[in-house]
């Protein structure tokens, strides 16, 4: 119990440090790899949810060149975090916008492309929904993966994350012509910069 209280202090004064010095002028975008550590998210063929995620995330961050976009990487290694401390992060740190990233699983082999869901918010919808448009068509204009649709979920971090947010569903894990684009370092790469372009 005291390790948790301690790390939620240290996290506290990080937010806190990290507000003081980022130029107002700036746009803080969150980017939340799902799942990790136990949690292994979608696992087909020995490759795992939360590694692909961590791998996208780690990109974006490491290829973001636009100096008036700061990206802050909510998981940043193979570690556990439930539901309610990623929104408890992302309400303190209070982006402008949050993308969770997450590849999709069927028992059907046949489903396959790139697809968001957003929240039914009023506040955020709009923006949301531009925004998850914009990354689908670009990922999809690369013709990797197909175009899905843009729907609105009941999602826990959707429903309390107080702000902009889209959740990003990256292909297929379970579609043989997905999973061999997603788990590649080159679809990984071009999934990230389609990401960056669109915000």
């Amino acid at each position: 119990m005291r390790t948790k209280i301690k790390v939620l202090a240290v996290f506290c004064l990080a937010i806190f440090g990290f507000m003081a010095f980022k130029p107002l002028d700036k746009k803080m975008v969150i980017i939340d790899a799902g799942h990790g550590g136990y949690d292994v998210g979608a696992d087909i063929k020995g490759f795992e949810e939360k590694a692909i995620t961590e791998s996208v995330a780690s990109k974006i961050k490491e290829l973001n060149k636009n100096e008036n976009v700061v990206i802050v990487l909510l998981r940043d290694g193979d570690t556990s975090m439930d539901l309610k401390e990623r929104v408890f992060r992302i309400n303190n740190l209070k982006p402008d916008l949050v993308i969770s990233l997450h590849v999709s699983s069927t028992a059907n082999e046949k489903p396959n492309g790139v697809g968001a869901y957003i929240s039914s918010k009023k506040k955020f919808y709009d923006h949301s929904k531009e925004i998850a448009e914009n990354i689908i068509n670009k990922i999809a204009a690369t013709g990797n993966l197909s175009k899905r649709y843009v729907s609105e979920a009941p999602f826990y971090i959707l429903k309390n994350a107080d702000f902009p947010m889209v959740h990003l569903e990256m292909g297929f894990l379970s579609n043989e012509k997905d999973r061999s684009y997603i788990t590649t370092e080159k679809g990984q790469t071009e999934i990230a910069e389609k990401i960056l372009e669109s915000l």
